[in-house]
């Protein structure tokens, strides 16, 4: 089959990085870009030999599908242009600034028959690929993503620029319905919450603790899952993957640890890091969804829950922000 006509929306900071694998994967065929500084937009056109277009309705003319890379204010009108072009679009987390209007895209994607795919890039982690063999069942969850100040992603709260990859990995492995969310939140450099925790309950007995930090001096990006029948350690920034879990069978590979006199063993396997971009496997994944006409790997329902619930923890965390400032003010 032929490569699909692809374009990439936005160019900033994150965009240059789609535009660069739309440029080199075998299955797509780059045909231009469109973004709303001129000069940027001609500069990369030029330096990876393809077009600027003027408008989204030119570049409609000529893609077949897109990487939506702009700011998260401008996902909704422009992805729901597109789709109502049947532009397939392959759109940058959070899905969109409300959930009124993710829940819009979903039925616009419906009603237009196109693929519409989120960048939850985690999910293409090589740490929680590895987890793919296994029955993950957890009791519970722990994550911790800190990071350094960057104004960049000011223009959303900390919850919506970091917590969500990990409120969208804790409900892609938790099959039960969300029952409680409890949270607070810290501003300490911006007017948003530069700091929050949240602890996410679950009707199967499951809670989630999740922190999220853009102040911090030392980066981290931790995701626990303990559950009756072993422990799993993500280093997502490392991209490695800690299993200990009981051996259930003696040819099982990996180090064995007796458990005492129980007659069990704990297994442990390490899985590193696979050396796969996990940027251009999102791209990859969508493309061939499109060619294959298979599901996408984070669908916009998923990503639509996974907005509702961050939204819900911003605006509690938003709440004690003001009653804390309320009670030292």
């Amino acid at each position: 089959m032929k490569p699909i006509k692809t374009a990439v929306v936005g160019v900033g900071a994150l965009g240059k990085h789609h535009l660069r694998w739309m440029s080199q994967l075998h299955n797509a065929e780059l045909v231009g870009i469109f973004d709303t500084d001129r000069s940027r937009a001609d500069a990369l056109a030029k330096e990876y030999n393809t077009r600027t277009f003027q408008s989204l309705d030119q570049l409609a003319e000529k893609a077949e599908a897109v990487s939506i890379a702009v700011t998260t204010s401008a996902h909704y009108a422009v992805a729901s242009e597109l789709i109502r072009r049947g532009i397939h679009c392959l759109i940058e987390k959070p899905v969109t600034s409300t959930y009124e209007q993710a829940r819009e895209l979903i039925a616009l994607g419906t009603q237009h028959g196109v693929k519409v795919a989120v960048g939850q890039i985690e999910r293409f982690n090589p740490a929680v690929q590895a987890l793919a063999p296994y029955a993950i069942r957890p009791s519970f969850i722990e994550a911790h993503r800190l990071a350094a100040f960057d104004p960049r992603g000011t223009d959303v709260a900390v919850v919506l620029d970091l917590m969500i990859h990990d409120i969208d990995l804790v409900l892609h492995f938790v099959k039960a319905k969300l029952i409680d969310i409890q949270a607070s939140a810290v501003a300490i450099v911006s007017v948003a919450a530069d700091i929050a925790n949240a602890r996410l309950t679950f009707a199967n007995g499951t809670v989630a603790n999740l922190t999220a930090s853009r102040i911090s001096l030392r980066p981290m990006r931790k995701f626990r899952i303990f559950q009756p029948s072993g422990y799993y350690s993500l280093d997502l920034a490392v991209k490695q993957a800690d299993i200990y879990k009981l051996a259930t069978d003696t040819t099982e590979a990996g180090m064995r640890v007796p458990l005492g006199k129980s007659g069990k063993d704990i297994l442990y396997v390490k899985k590193s890091d696979t050396g796969k971009d996990m940027l251009g496997a999102e791209i990859e994944s969508f493309l061939n969804a499109i060619i294959n006409d298979s599901s996408v790997a984070v669908s916009l329902e998923e990503a639509t829950e996974a907005l509702r619930v961050a939204l819900e923890v911003e605006r509690i965390g938003k709440s004690s922000i003001e009653l804390m400032m309320a009670h030292t003010g």
